[in-house]
């Protein structure tokens, strides 16, 4: 666990800023200045047709006090995320590719659904969305001859944390979860990786953010968007009842998706 290290420091460092309610836009732009290349992809996507600017943006401190600190924080970690997808590696149904657009697009869903429902922390929920499917990526990269073994045995019939467990003996939202944690997520985040499958065993304060997450991941899934190439997801009736949606609700939702994502496309580029 402790040799993992996927995400760059400086996202790390990024996410623990901004998440500092003590710290300034000077100290999260002090700490992005430290990557050239990244600060450089929050930029191009500042001034993409997501956010229409204007007047063009030519500085990280600009940005930051167009946007936010959490929006800034949540296109820095999306771009420093992209990086564990670089190479697209795969075997049958799956595809890293795939899993990437699959957590971007549970990520807008996610913050969709928030916004429609009334829940204030829109932007923790898209990274919420972003990284609940982290530990997949981890399997891949940390244990791939057995996730290997796991994806070309993949059937409908059992979930996938079921598969994962007779593969791996564990599953991705466990794995997720102890990562973050030594990551130093935040717990909102950290919670939605750990129970996004399954929120029974979950009493605490992020509760709508997990319903959120998991919510988007099924809609993505239906749409076409899985996070393994094939459908496995079941239907979160806990969920979808903890928010009052309604099959209604979840139609209009999976049309605005459509619109959102075509928004929000340099995302999946960063």
């Amino acid at each position: 666990m402790h040799d993992i290290s996927s995400i760059p420091q400086v996202a790390l460092r990024v996410l623990e800023v901004a998440n500092d309610p003590d710290s300034s836009a000077s100290d999260l732009k002090e700490v992005m200045e430290t990557d050239a290349a990244l600060s450089a992809r929050v930029l191009r996507y500042v001034n993409s047709s997501a956010y229409a600017v204007r007047t063009r943006i030519t500085n990280l401190q600009q940005a930051i006090a167009y946007l936010g600190m959490k929006q800034i924080r949540n296109i820095a970690l999306t771009a420093s995320v992209a990086e564990m997808f670089r190479n697209d590696m795969g075997v049958e149904p799956y595809r890293r590719s795939s899993l990437w657009k699959h957590l971007v697009s549970v990520g807008i869903c996610a913050r969709l659904i928030a916004m429609r429902c009334k829940i204030a922390a829109f932007e923790d929920v898209f990274l919420a969305g972003l990284l609940h499917d982290i530990g997949i990526i981890l399997e891949d990269q940390y244990v791939h001859p057995k996730f290997r073994q796991m994806i070309m045995a993949l059937t409908p019939e059992k979930s996938l944390c079921e598969w994962e467990r007779q593969f791996l003996g564990f599953d991705h939202a466990e794995l997720g979860e102890a990562v973050a944690r030594a990551w130093g997520f935040p717990e909102n985040v950290r919670t939605s990786i750990a129970f996004h499958h399954n929120a029974a065993l979950y009493r605490g304060e992020q509760i709508n953010i997990i319903r959120c997450v998991a919510v988007a991941n099924l809609i993505c899934t239906l749409k076409g968007m899985p996070s393994v190439g094939i459908n496995l997801v079941r239907v979160p009736t806990w969920a979808l009842q903890g928010l009052n949606l309604t099959k209604a609700d979840i139609a209009v939702l999976a049309e605005d998706l459509d619109r959102e994502i075509a928004q929000n496309a340099m995302l999946y580029e960063l």
